[in-house]
Parts: C-alpha cells; sequence; structure tokens
C-alpha cells in the first residue's frame, strides 16, 4: 500500500525531492531518498507529514522513532491496519496531531477508497494535507467516530476479496453449467469489472441496476430468486461482514 501511495504521489507531480522514504528491506526506486533507519535522517529535516505505511505488528517498534517530529508539528498519517489513534498517542505522546486510515487494494490502480478519522490535535490545513495525499490512490471519506472504522475495514477493507470470490463462484458454476473454463473464467471477470464501471458512472442506485437487468419472469429473475431468498446473498454478506467487524475490533484489542 505504500508502494501504491508512493506511485500515486509521482502521478500526481509530487516532486521527489520532496519525499523520504524509511526502508530497512531497500527496493525504493532510485531517485527517491531512501534510508534504513530513521536515525539516518538528515537532522534538519522537518516534514509536514510522516506516513506509516508498516505492518501492524511491526508498528510499535518503529513509531516512537518519529516523536520529534511529530513534536515539530507533523501530521503522522496511518494506514497500518487495527492500529488505534490510542495506539500511536502512546508512542507518540498526547499532543500528536494523528490520522488513522483504512485503505483498500484497488489503490495499486487508483481505484481504491480510503476511510479517515482525525484526533483533535489535526488542524484543517493538515486535514487537507491528508486528503489530498489519499486522494492520490482513489476516493476518500471521513467519519469522526473511530469505531466505524471496524465496520469499514469489514466493507471496503476486505471488500475486494469479496468480490475476487464472486468471480471465482462465476466461473465454477459456468463450468458446472457446462462452459470451458477458461471461457467462463473470462465471462466472470469481465461481467464483474464491466458491472462495476457501469455503477461507477451511472446516477442510479445499485438496487435499480439491478432492476434494469431483471425482466419479470425471465432468467435473471430465476437466478435472484435464489440469490435473493432465505439464507442467500444478502444473509450471507450481512454475516460476513458482522464477522470481519469482530475481528478487527478483537485485533484493535
Amino acid at each position: 500500500m505504500g508502494g501504491a501511495l508512493l506511485a500515486g504521489w509521482r502521478d500526481r507531480g509530487i516532486a521527489v525531492s520532496r519525499i523520504h522514504v524509511v526502508e530497512p528491506a531497500g527496493g525504493t526506486p532510485p531517485d527517491i531518498a531512501a534510508v534504513a533507519s530513521p536515525d539516518d535522517l538528515a537532522g534538519a529535516l522537518k516534514p509536514d507529514v510522516v506516513v506509516f505505511a508498516v505492518k501492524p505488528q511491526a508498528l510499535d517498534d518503529v513509531a516512537s522513532a518519529y516523536r520529534r517530529f511529530t513534536d515539530a508539528g507533523a501530521v503522522a498519517l496511518s494506514i497500518a491496519a487495527g492500529k488505534t489513534i490510542a495506539v500511536f498517542e502512546r508512542h507518540l505522546g498526547g499532543a500528536a496531531a494523528i490520522v488513522r486510515t483504512m485503505p483498500n487494494t484497488p489503490a495499486a490502480v487508483r481505484r481504491g477508497i480510503t476511510v479517515a478519522c482525525a484526533n483533535p490535535r489535526v488542524t484543517a490545513a493538515q486535514r487537507a494535507l491528508c486528503q489530498d495525499l489519499l486522494e492520490a490512490v482513489g476516493e476518500v471519506a471521513w467519519v469522526d467516530d473511530e469505531a466505524l472504522l471496524d465496520p469499514v475495514t469489514a466493507v471496503s477493507g476486505s471488500g475486494p476479496a469479496y468480490v475476487f470470490l464472486l468471480i471465482e463462484c462465476m466461473a465454477e458454476a459456468g463450468v458446472a453449467a457446462g462452459l470451458p473454463a477458461d471461457l467462463a473464467q473470462r465471462l466472470a471477470r469481465a461481467t464483474v469489472i464491466g458491472s462495476g464501471e457501469l455503477a461507477r458512472v451511472s446516477d442510479e442506485t445499485a438496487a435499480q441496476l439491478r432492476k434494469n437487468v431483471t425482466s419479470p419472469g425471465g432468467t435473471t429473475a430465476a437466478a435472484l430468486e435464489v440469490l435473493m431468498g432465505e439464507g442467500g446473498f444478502a444473509a450471507l454478506m450481512t454475516r460476513a461482514v458482522a464477522a470481519a467487524t469482530r475481528r478487527s475490533r478483537e485485533l484493535a484489542g
């Protein structure tokens, strides 16, 4: 996700001279100023924002090293899944400006959506800066209640996996109905991709778009009778999102 953000910023014309990367494993583009440790950053460096694009399990080991920047006025922008604002305040101090976010993997193709939550120390200018940086990879929404990031994680954070599963299931069902496997896979992928684009550009709701495809007594109606019946797709999705929400809360502690 950090790499997706970096590519998005470059595409938006942010000068690489303004970007400093800490990456112990290396592998960053050669024209980006990269170091292996925060201790290697120039002492005079005063960033406007520190982006924490690290695995959640690594955060506790690295976050405190950046307190000198937040003490100097930088806003901490986190994409570390499950790590709460309170965790950052513990490492960076109660006076730190912190924005916690939940992006999703379509950010890699600039079609992501990120939901963000700011603590009270974040200024309007800092919020605008974070908004601009996040919009480099897709849409941005804000919530005031941090607890909402758990169902956000369940819907949009985990959501791409649900869509990929839909493609798998449609293709497998097509094979079961007699289609060659390669054609079934092609049909399933193209149908989901095309339907998503139609939903994106249309002013109509998803429910109305569904109705537009459904002729009374037709093939689509026969399929929807199964999918929308008791214990069908809506019930399964509700259970799935509830399970993911619970797990998100458990991981956040």
